[in-house]
C-alpha cells in the first residue's frame, strides 16, 4: 500500500510539472510588429499628404500568436512635442497655434485572429485643416493584451 502511495504522489508531482510546463509555453509574452519598410506602405517618417486629398494607410501588422486590433491617431505637431519612434529627423516648421487641426482617432478590429495582416484604411483630409506637422502614431494590440506603437511624423500641404 505504501508503494502505491509514493508512486501515486510520484505520478502527481510529474503530471503537475508537465501541465505548467504546458502553461508556460503557451503564454504569450512577446509583443506584435508593426512593419512599414515595404514599398507599399504608407504613410512613412517624413512623407508629405496634400489637404484635400485621400490616401490609403498601410501596413504589414504580425504577431506570433494572434493580432486582435490597431489604432491611427493623427494630431498636429504644431509645439514641436515628440513621441516618434523613427531614427530620421523631418524639418519642422515653425510653432505655430492651431486654427483648425487635422484630427483622426480611429480603432479596427482585425478579423479572424490571424498572426499577419495587411492593414489598409482609407484616410481623407480635409482641405480647409491647418496645414503643417502631424504626427501619424499606429498602435497594434494582439489578443493577449500586448501592444506596440510607432510614431510617424508627416506634413500636410497646401
Amino acid at each position: 500500500m505504501q508503494t502505491l502511495k509514493k508512486y501515486g504522489i510520484i505520478a502527481f508531482i510529474a503530471a503537475s510539472a508537465i501541465a505548467c510546463k504546458k502553461d508556460k509555453e503557451s503564454i504569450d509574452t512577446e509583443k506584435p510588429t508593426i512593419d512599414i519598410s515595404a514599398a507599399t506602405a504608407f504613410p512613412k517618417q517624413c512623407s508629405q499628404i496634400r489637404r484635400g486629398s485621400s490616401f490609403t494607410f498601410r501596413a504589414k501588422l504580425s504577431d506570433n500568436v494572434a493580432l486582435g486590433s490597431y489604432s491611427i491617431d493623427v494630431h498636429h505637431n504644431f509645439d514641436h512635442h515628440s513621441h516618434s519612434t523613427e531614427v530620421e529627423e523631418c524639418t519642422l516648421e515653425p510653432i505655430k497655434k492651431p486654427v483648425k487641426p487635422f484630427v483622426l482617432v480611429k480603432s479596427v478590429n482585425i478579423p479572424g485572429q490571424p498572426q499577419q495582416y495587411d492593414a489598409q484604411f482609407q484616410i481623407d483630409v480635409p482641405s480647409d485643416v491647418d496645414p503643417g506637422n502631424y504626427h501619424f502614431m499606429i498602435q497594434v494590440t494582439d489578443q493577449s493584451g500586448w501592444s506596440i506603437q510607432r510614431g510617424i511624423s508627416v506634413r500636410i500641404i497646401e
